[in-house]
């Protein structure tokens, strides 16, 4: 005979059941669950609570079972399946692993799904292996064979230190008016145009717009940045040649800053970062002049993470250019509105990374005194 269960909830049951029932989101079977126990409560028989909820007699039983023998938290939980046992082994699983970082077979270039599932299947006494059971164990390892990351490891010798350091040193100094330092980077920007009009957003829709454009050519930006007051700024250039810099850096010396007895400006090694650029674009005695205003800090190769310049770019990008901006003259006011309001709210990089930090974390690979320089053929 069917044990009949009859469901009776407490005040504090019932209102932690409402309140449920008018939130936000929530999982639809725990939304059901809720709805079958009100409903039980208040005397309707199972086959109108399955038949108004949407789903069968026997949930209903279920779950004012699990009320009546459990709690509220039991009869609202999702309970524990057994499943499938799982297709592979711990060593078999281990197997796919080291095949997964090894080479992939001749003629690949990497990994597939279907090529790791025949492999093991080759490897093991499996007669067939999924690709959605190799994706699940890889994703569990955290493996994506398919994918590679490049990246610069730069080499650390005397030089990269010693210009590691300067640059350090500089940053660490207190604010000088009269010499400061400043970040200098370029950074190209390509101008795109909409090729039909974005949608406007609205409420419950987000803004469209088409996945065609249209490239309207590219320009460059130069970003200088104080190190150690708020601010920054940024010019647009059709180019990035010597003259480009040698502009610039005039720029820094008599409009940016044309009270400063000396400006320290930290860049890489971009060949058109010389004081060779300025006796090329000015005549010897305005480069002359301007040199005597510039002192140049260049760091270490294949490590512009020691320009603090690096940092504004990125806020700069975030903030102001992503998105599609299909000219130069609208891209240099949206820059201008950027800049003014990143000055005027006095946003400044606090530089944590200094040359006893270097010491302590690096110390592994600073040169040793007195041993010869390490081969980079």
């Amino acid at each position: 005979m069917t044990i009949q269960y009859h469901v009776a909830l407490s005040d504090a049951e019932q209102g932690e059941l409402q309140t449920l029932l008018r939130g936000g989101r929530l999982p639809v079977r725990r939304v059901k669950r809720a709805q079958i126990l009100v409903a039980a409560d208040a005397g309707a028989s199972d086959s109108l609570i399955a038949a108004s909820v949407g789903v069968g007699l026997s949930t209903v039983y279920r779950i004012k079972r699990r009320f009546v023998e459990g709690n509220l938290p039991h009869a609202l939980s999702e309970q524990q399946r057994p499943g499938a046992p799982r297709k592979l082994s711990g060593k078999e699983e281990a197997l796919l692993i080291a095949t997964a970082c090894s080479d992939p077979p001749e003629g690949r270039a990497r990994w597939t799904l279907e090529l790791l599932a025949g492999a093991i299947v080759r490897l093991t006494k499996h007669e067939e292996l999924s690709r959605e059971t190799v994706r699940r164990r890889l994703v569990e390892n955290d493996l994506k064979p398919w994918r590679k990351d490049m990246w610069c490891i730069p080499h650390v010798d005397a030089e990269y230190v010693a210009r590691m350091e300067d640059v350090l040193d500089l940053y660490a100094e207190p604010p000088d008016p009269q010499r400061p330092v400043i970040c200098f980077d370029e950074s190209p920007i390509q101008l795109i145009g909409e090729v039909r009009s974005p949608v406007p957003a609205g409420p419950g829709r987000l803004e469209r717009y088409d996945y065609e454009y249209r490239r309207n050519g590219t320009v460059n930006l130069f970003i200088f940045l104080d190190a150690h007051c708020p601010w920054r700024a940024v010019k647009v250039t059709s180019q990035q040649t010597s003259r480009d810099f040698a502009e610039g850096m005039r720029d820094l010396v008599d409009v940016h800053f044309p009270g400063a007895s000396q400006l320290r400006v930290v860049m890489d090694n971009l060949s058109t970062h010389s004081a060779a650029a300025l006796y090329e674009t000015f005549p010897a005695p305005e480069a002359r002049r301007l040199l005597r205003h510039l002192e140049f800090h260049f760091v270490p190769k294949h490590a512009s993470w020691l320009n603090m310049v690096e940092i504004e770019i990125g806020v700069l990008h975030t903030q102001c250019l992503d998105r599609r901006i299909p000219d130069r003259q609208r891209l240099e006011t949206e820059i201008a509105a950027w800049e003014q309001q990143r000055n005027d709210a006095g946003a400044h990089i606090q530089w944590m990374f200094t040359t006893d930090k270097a010491r302590s974390k690096m110390a592994h690979a600073y040169p040793e005194p007195g041993t010869a320089p390490r081969s980079t053929a």
